[in-house]
């Protein structure tokens, strides 16, 4: 079985893949580890479109069960028919940013304070990150993923990123068991 979670940043794909491989067999991915070179500080240098997809797919084939998280709609058509569940991750802006803000602090802690680089580039991820309300931004928007949800080929469930972990946890549990028990 493969699933898809995917959101703004600061959503909570991520942290919803990593708990649904802790507790099942499901092996999870990230799409910033295809996505990204890594490099120290991270999230610097992009890695090819032909190159990140052929590595994904390598690790996607390898494993019969995969829980992928982040955005994928500029990585092609055939990333629209690879999922038999879409789970899709909103979030009120304004909590987003304040997990991002966060996230930016713990992961740079005194470099956002010293390194003018580290505080450009965060500076700039946050100001792209709080454009996913406006519609009419260039880049990775809400009505470019509602626009996406359409084209999927699989069951899409919204779930509220605000909603306790644990009970969004227990909703793709659910849909995890009804396939199983529709299959055999």
């Amino acid at each position: 079985m493969k699933i898809l979670i995917f959101g703004a940043s600061g959503s909570g794909t991520t942290t919803l893949g990593n708990e649904i491989e802790k507790r099942t067999d499901f092996k999870h991915l990230d799409v910033d580890d295809y996505y990204w070179k890594k490099t120290n500080p991270p999230f610097k240098e992009k890695i090819p479109l032909t190159e990140r997809n052929e590595n994904l797919k390598t690790d996607f084939k390898k494993f019969e069960n995969v829980v992928v998280s982040g955005s994928m709609v500029s990585w092609g058509k055939e990333w629209e028919t690879a999922f038999y569940l879409a789970i899709f991750i909103q979030l009120e802006n304004i909590e987003r940013m304040e997990r991002l803000k966060k996230r930016e602090t713990e992961r740079y802690r005194e470099k956002l304070l010293t390194d003018k680089n580290i505080q450009r580039n965060s500076k700039a991820f946050l100001e792209w990150a709080d454009q996913y309300e406006n519609p009419n931004f260039d880049g990775r928007t809400l009505k470019v993923h509602n626009e996406w949800i359409e084209l999927l080929d699989c069951k899409v469930l919204r779930l509220n990123g605000k909603t306790e972990l644990n009970i969004n946890v227990e909703k793709i549990l659910s849909e995890i068991k009804n396939y199983w028990q529709h299959r055999v």
